[in-house]
């Protein structure tokens, strides 16, 4: 099967081998690897840190694991159980504490599990640092406490209580709109944590909700990322129960997709569009996402006299970039909202809230807000290459070749021509580019793929 380590963290398949699975073993030795950066990175004694899980079968396993391995270096530990990662993020400052670990493979089938690495900001590590967790991991110089000092154990059950009243005390979220609506809405929340954390969020607003997969089991009852291709029941059931909207969350609640009143798909793009349109109207600034997301989020942000800013591909990326431009909403096209005012990571509670806001004030249903942005389309292809080719070497070759054009280098090559786009982005596992195109066409940006898989092979 699989084990991926990388600088946020370590991902596999439960069962299997040793350092080719995510194995017990390798959970220990990635945590104590944590735990153990940790120690060397803070001048106190008592460390503590926050810990929750999604729905998924191997959660218990691997939270007792890691929270073991955690007590065992001598840190103490707070146990949040079923959780959502916003909630974790949102958690380890709320406690103060000195950083966190999300135990989720985020929308990944229910054979993966993950630890993915939180700071004391709740925030995810830095690359840098990353790469010093990955390098103990290798080296296992590991040093664990006495008896008299092993690690604290307590739980919390109140963390989605304190995660909706920061969301509903938002200047921007207004639950009096909201519940005058009366709004109806079906939540498919793929019988993980999102079942427990969105109805909640709904039911504080006021909203009358039709659970679908909200039981916290980890049976993902379909393929748990929010595709069109996978939320056949929820498009039917929203139709059925003529309700205003459908709501749907991965496995760890940090995606977003929505489905209007006719049972179709919002597109999870536009999920940070509309939250960006909803926003810069209250307060022109800065909206960010990464070079593979829609171009919508920059035209969206013109119409409001407001600056767009793309950044790398990857939550930390995008973050990084939102600081530094003191952004007012970020994200990626995948459905993540990011919104400052409440922390710095994707959370679709806060997405939720923002865009039920918006719905209600703007008096007009899903459909009609969702006609009303640029209609845009995107295209995904990849080209296999021998091993022997030096990728870089091939993408600056690309790069020269559209030296005239509107061209990034901050991640891969993405060259924005007048009416689409193309980004390049070399796979850091395999001898592969990925292909990202958007058009006004799906016909379009599939052409515009196939044109640059040609070009790339002239190139070879």
């Amino acid at each position: 099967m699989s084990l991926i380590k990388s600088i946020s963290g370590i991902r596999g398949t439960i069962g299997g081998k040793v350092n080719e699975n995510l194995t017990p073993l390798d959970v220990v030795k990635f945590t104590s690897a944590f735990g153990t950066w940790l120690q060397n990175n803070k001048n106190k004694k008592d460390l503590t840190l926050v810990i929750g899980r999604d729905a998924r079968i191997s959660g218990p396993m691997v939270s007792s694991l890691v929270t073991a391995t955690l007590q065992g270096l001598g840190i103490n530990v707070v146990d949040l159980g079923l959780s959502t990662t916003p909630t974790v993020e949102i958690m380890v400052p709320e406690l103060k504490a000195d950083g966190g670990i999300i135990l989720t493979a985020s929308h990944n089938p229910k054979q993966w599990n993950a630890l993915k690495l939180l700071n004391d900001k709740g925030e995810f590590i830095s690359g840098d640092n990353g790469t010093e967790v990955l390098a103990l991991a290798e080296s296992e110089d590991f040093n664990y406490a006495d008896v008299d000092d092993l690690g604290k154990y307590e739980t919390r059950d109140d963390a989605f209580d304190i995660h909706i009243k920061q969301i509903l005390d938002l200047p921007a979220v207004d639950a009096e709109a909201i519940k005058a609506k009366k709004f109806k809405v079906v939540v498919d929340a793929v019988n993980s944590t999102g079942g427990i954390a969105i109805p909640m969020l709904l039911e504080k607003l006021g909203v009358e909700v039709i659970k679908l997969y909200c039981e916290p089991n980890g049976q993902f009852p379909h393929n748990p990322e929010p595709l069109k291709e996978h939320l056949g029941d929820i498009c039917q059931l929203v139709k059925k129960e003529k309700a205003d909207l459908g709501i749907v969350v991965d496995p760890d609640v940090d995606r977003l997709a929505l489905i209007d009143e006719k049972g179709e798909m919002f597109g999870e793009e536009y999920t940070l569009v509309a939250v960006a349109d909803y926003l810069l109207s209250l307060k022109n600034g800065v909206a960010v996402s990464n070079l593979s997301s829609s171009r919508a989020l920059r035209d969206i942000a013109k119409t409001h006299n407001s600056e767009y800013f793309a950044s790398a591909v990857g939550e930390v990326n995008v973050v990084t970039l939102m600081k530094e431009k003191n952004a007012v909403i970020g994200g990626e096209g995948n459905g993540g909202i990011i919104y400052p005012e409440l922390h710095y990571g994707r959370d679709s509670l806060v997405g939720v809230a923002l865009f039920l806001t918006y719905l209600a004030k703007g008096n007009k249903t899903v459909s009609e807000l969702r006609a009303g942005y640029p209609a845009y389309y995107m295209g995904k292809k990849k080209i296999e290459l021998t091993p022997e080719i030096d990728v870089d070497a091939l993408l600056v070759k690309v790069q020269n070749e559209y030296k005239n054009e509107d061209i990034s280098t901050v991640d891969g090559v993405k060259i924005d021509f007048e009416n689409n786009w193309v980004h390049l982005r070399k796979s850091n596992t395999e001898p592969i580019i990925r292909i990202y195109t958007e058009a006004f066409s799906q016909e379009e940006a599939n052409q515009l793929g196939d044109e640059m898989i040609a070009k790339i092979k002239s190139l070879i």
